[in-house]
C-alpha cells in the first residue's frame, strides 16, 4: 500500500532499503559497490514537492526502537506538512555493509563518523530527487550519538541541511572535553537525589553499602542535606558489584515519575565490552569499535565524588584494550580537529536541548553560543525527552521546550525557501 493508505493499528513507517556507497571515500578499494541501508519513511502530514523534510540521524542500534519513541517528530510533521525520514546508522540493525562479516577486519574499518555523514547525505539527496521534493527544506533530528550526528551534518553539509535539533547530545564529553569524573557524579546525583525527592527508599540490592561515600554520609549524618540521604541506605548491607550496570541505563529513562526499575544487566546483555560500552550482539560490537577510534568515551568513577566503586579508564587503558580487540590505537582529539571542538560559534541553526535529570547533559552544550545556535535546558527532563511524544505527565518545562523548537524549526525552513529562491 502506499504511504496515503495507512489504517489504524498499521506501523507509523514504511520500511524501505537505500542503495548506498559502501566507502565514499576510497575510489580503489571497492569501487562503487553498495549495500542495502534500511530507511524508515511517512509521508502521511507531507505537502508534496513543499513541506519541509524532517530526517532522523539514526545512531547506535535498531532505527525502529528510535522511531517509535521519537513521536515529536510525528506531531512536528502534523503541524509543518513534513515528510519524515529515519535512516539507520551503518554497522547497526540490518544496515550492515558485509553482512555477518561486517565486523570482520578489515572489514569494520568503514564503521566511521565520517562514512556515516556521507550516508545520510548522499540519501538525503537521492531522496529528494526521487521524492521530487527539490525545494524542500531539510531540518536534521537526533538523540544522544545521533544528535552528535544531527550537529556534524550541519557543521560539514550545510548545503544540504538547513537546521539541527540535536537532543541530549555530549559533543563536548565524547570529544575529550571536560572533566573525566563528570559523568558518573552526574549519574549519582540525579539518581540519588530523584529517589528522595520522591520519597522513594533506595533498593538496598543496588547500593555499595559498606562504600566510602555512604560511610562519609553516616559520619556527618549531624548536617543537612547528608542525613537526610543517609537515612536513605542506613539498612543496606553488602557490596553491589551490579552498580553501573544499573544506574548508567537508568539515569538516561527517567520520566515524570523517576526511576525506573533496576534490571540484571549481565542477563540482558548479549555481548557486554569493557568500559567502552554494553549493547546487544551485532550492534554492541559496532559500538565498541567506535569508542575504540573516534568516539572518546574514558569516563572514570572513584567512590569520593560519585557512588560507584572506583575504575579508572585511561587513554592508556583504552589503548591496550583497543589494540588487543581491533587492532587499532584510538585517535584522541580527533572528533575536535573533524567538527570544530567547542568551537562552534560561527556556525548557525542548532539547538541543543538538554534535561537537568539526564547524567549526559553536562557534556554537552547548555549554553547559547549565538542567536542561532540555541541551548534549551529543561527541568526535570529526561534523556532527549523533548523527542518523545507528547505525554500527559510531561512537565512544563518540556511543553514549552518543544514549543520554542517548533518556532525555531518553522523559522529555518521559511528562511531556506527564501536562500533558495535568491540562489536559482
Amino acid at each position: 500500500r502506499g504511504f496515503g493508505s495507512r489504517r489504524d493499528g498499521d506501523p507509523p513507517f514504511t520500511e524501505k532499503f537505500f542503495s548506498q556507497v559502501v566507502d565514499h571515500f576510497n575510489f580503489n578499494s571497492l569501487g562503487n559497490a553498495t549495500f542495502n541501508q534500511r530507511y524508515l519513511i511517512t509521508d502521511r502530514f507531507w505537502k508534496k514537492s513543499f513541506g519541509p523534510i524532517f530526517f532522523y540521524t539514526g545512531n547506535e542500534g535498531d532505527i525502529w526502537e528510535f522511531a517509535l519513541n521519537s513521536g515529536f517528530i510525528l506531531e512536528l510533521a502534523a503541524q509543518q506538512e513534513a515528510l519524515v525520514i529515519f535512516a539507520e546508522h551503518r554497522y547497526y540493525g540490518r544496515s550492515l555493509p558485509f553482512g555477518n562479516q561486517s565486523f570482520s577486519i578489515p572489514e569494520v574499518g568503514l564503521l566511521t563518523v565520517e562514512q556515516a555523514l556521507a550516508d545520510y547525505a548522499l540519501m538525503i539527496t537521492e531522496l529528494k530527487l526521487q521524492l521530487a521534493a527539490a525545494q524542500s527544506p531539510v531540518i536534521v533530528f537526533g538523540g544522544s550519538y545521533g544528535g552528535m550526528l544531527s550537529v556534524y551534518m550541519r557543521l560539514k553539509y550545510p548545503n544540504i541541511v538547513a537546521g539541527a535539533l540535536a537532543a541530549s547530545a555530549p559533543i563536548l564529553s565524547t570529544a575529550g572535553f571536560g572533566d573525566p569524573r563528570q559523568f558518573f557524579r552526574d549519574v549519582t546525583a540525579v539518581s540519588l537525589g530523584e529517589q528522595i525527592r520522591l520519597k522513594r527508599p533506595v533498593a538496598c540490592d543496588t547500593m555499595l553499602g559498606g562504600s566510602d561515600l555512604l560511610t562519609n554520609l553516616r559520619d556527618t549524618a549531624g548536617t543537612e542535606p547528608a542525613l537526610g540521604l543517609w537515612k536513605h541506605f542506613k539498612n543496606c548491607e553488602g557490596l553491589a558489584d551490579s552498580l553501573q550496570r544499573c544506574f548508567v541505563p537508568a539515569g538516561m529513562v527517567y520520566n515524570s515519575s523517576g526511576l525506573l526499575p533496576c534490571f540484571d544487566l549481565y542477563r540482558l546483555y548479549v555481548e557486554c565490552a569493557d568500559p567502552t560500552g554494553c549493547g546487544l550482539g551485532f550492534n554492541s560490537l559496532a559500538w565498541d569499535y567506535q569508542a575504540c577510534t573516534e568516539i572518546e568515551m574514558c569516563y572514570e568513577s572513584n567512590n569520593v565524588t560519585d557512588m560507584f566503586p572506583p575504575m579508572t579508564f585511561t587513554q592508556e587503558a583504552r589503548q591496550l584494550y583497543c589494540s588487543k580487540r581491533w587492532g587499532v590505537q584510538p585517535r584522541p582529539g580527533w572528533l575536535r580537529i573533524q567538527f570544530w571542538g567547542d568551537d562552534l560559534s560561527t556556525a548557525s541553526n542548532i539547538i541543543f536541548s538538554n534535561g537537568d535529570l539526564d547524567p549526559w547533559a553536562n557534556g554537552g552544550v547548555r549554553n547559547s553560543l549565538s542567536p542561532s545556535l540555541i541551548a534549551i535546558n529543561i527541568s526535570d527532563g529526561a534523556h532527549h525527552l523533548d523527542l518523545r511524544g507528547s505525554n500527559a505527565a510531561d512537565p512544563e518545562s518540556v511543553v514549552k521546550a518543544r514549543k520554542m523548537e517548533a518556532e525555531l524549526i518553522a523559522a529555518w525552513v521559511k528562511m531556506e525557501r527564501v536562500r533558495f529562491r535568491q540562489s536559482h
